[in-house]
């Protein structure tokens, strides 16, 4: 019985850990010099030479990680591509 509960408890704590991941992340890349937004948690290794040097998150949204960016200073502002409008694909036929 007691096997049975350790089981049960653990297979909580590994499932609240996995939904716990789950979301946007913005980090800076010293390679490229931008800002990115990811969906695997970062890891920041910019001290031992890599190329991520800041992260932060997680974001619920898309949206949430693009606000986000948008309030970081060394975070260049990313301009987004129009939208498409039916007046476009009409023109490219």
């Amino acid at each position: 019985m007691k096997s049975l509960l350790l089981a049960g408890a653990m297979t909580i704590a590994t499932g609240t850990c996995a939904l716990a991941q789950a979301g946007y992340w913005v980090v800076g890349n010293r390679a490229t010099a931008k800002c990115e937004i990811i969906t695997s948690n970062p890891v920041i290794n910019a001290q031992v030479g890599g190329n991520i040097s800041f992260g932060t998150g997680p974001s619920k949204s898309l949206d949430d990680a693009k606000l986000a960016r948008s309030t970081i200073p060394s975070c260049q502002a990313v301009e987004e591509p129009p939208a498409n409008t039916q007046d476009d694909e009409k023109k490219s036929d």
